[in-house]
């Protein structure tokens, strides 16, 4: 009887604990408070170069040349990149870290968009360990009213080769020389600019939880966010 009771108590408390975990898993982030967003409603969007944190070179340019697609897509005017990038360097802007230093005012003046699109790079390239290789991508932004300076929105994403790996097949060997040829083929045709595009959309496109609202050109405009 006592084996039998201590049975049942240990079965019990393994039950409450994966509930609990069940539970904890499925909690998700509090809804993002659009009320800034909404009474702003900007309808043209300014794209600024985004800075880069990570080791490589290219992140900027390809994070940049990615990111007014699934914003024109969610229903804004998005000013062409090339169209910024050349009024930045006949005003003497040569860097991203001196592009996202011009003032609103100043950004509001030359461009005349409601609002501008601030990114930053956090993780950008390849990776090589022992038995994996992953092409990583993380990026943030921040969309601020150039008319008054308030900030609207903010978020992040994150895209991975690792999302589409499937599990090495041959043993040992095998998993050692996948993952070296992953690496060596990330590097060859800078496999990140794809994951740069996948982060983008993530990030930027619309619509998504707590991601950015539909503009006043998509059909979705003024419907409710996603709650998942």
């Amino acid at each position: 009887m006592t084996l039998t009771r201590s049975l049942f108590r240990s079965i019990a408390l393994t039950a409450t604990v994966a509930t609990a975990a069940l539970l904890g898993g499925c909690a998700t982030s509090p809804a993002y408070d659009y009320t800034a967003f909404n009474r702003a409603k900007p309808a043209s969007l300014l794209v600024l170069p985004p800075l880069n944190e990570s080791p490589e070179i290219s992140a900027t340019a390809s994070v940049w040349s990615h990111a007014t697609r699934p914003l024109a897509e969610a229903g804004y005017y998005v000013l062409p990149v090339t169209l910024v990038d050349e009024t930045f360097r006949q005003n003497g802007v040569d860097t991203a870290h001196d592009a996202q230093e011009v003032s609103a005012r100043k950004l509001r003046e030359f461009f005349g968009a409601d609002a501008a699109v601030y990114i930053k790079v956090r993780k950008y390239g390849a990776s090589y360990a022992v038995l994996s290789s992953e092409t990583r991508v993380e990026v943030e932004a921040r969309i601020i009213d150039l008319r008054s300076g308030e900030l609207l929105w903010n978020g992040s994403a994150v895209a991975s080769s690792s999302e589409e790996q499937q599990q090495s097949q041959g043993g040992l060997i095998g998993a050692l020389v996948g993952a070296l040829v992953r690496h060596v083929m990330s590097n060859a045709t800078d496999d990140s600019y794809r994951w740069a595009g996948v982060a983008d959309d993530r990030m930027l496109g619309a619509p998504r939880r707590n991601g950015v609202p539909p503009g006043p050109r998509s059909p979705l405009h003024g419907q409710p966010m996603p709650v998942q």
